[in-house]
């Protein structure tokens, strides 16, 4: 019979993590509103474009964190 693990924090830790960080993004993005605001419409797209990609990369650690409890 399998055994039945416990919940980690590590899940809702994370989560709560990734939450806050998401804020803090979308804060300082919408902080840059007004520089960017002033620039040609499709820089502004560019800029939008990649922040809103590259938002995404430091959370990998945090993910595999979640799932296995390491960094690397």
């Amino acid at each position: 019979m399998k055994e039945i693990e416990q919940p980690s924090w590590r899940k809702p830790a994370g989560t709560l993590g990734i939450l806050a960080y998401m804020a803090a993004w979308a804060v300082a993005v919408a902080s840059l509103s007004g520089l960017v605001g002033a620039w040609p419409v499709l820089v502004q797209a560019v800029f939008y474009l990649i922040a809103g990609i590259i938002w995404i990369y430091p959370l990998k650690p945090v993910l595999r964190w979640m799932e296995t409890g390491k960094f690397r």
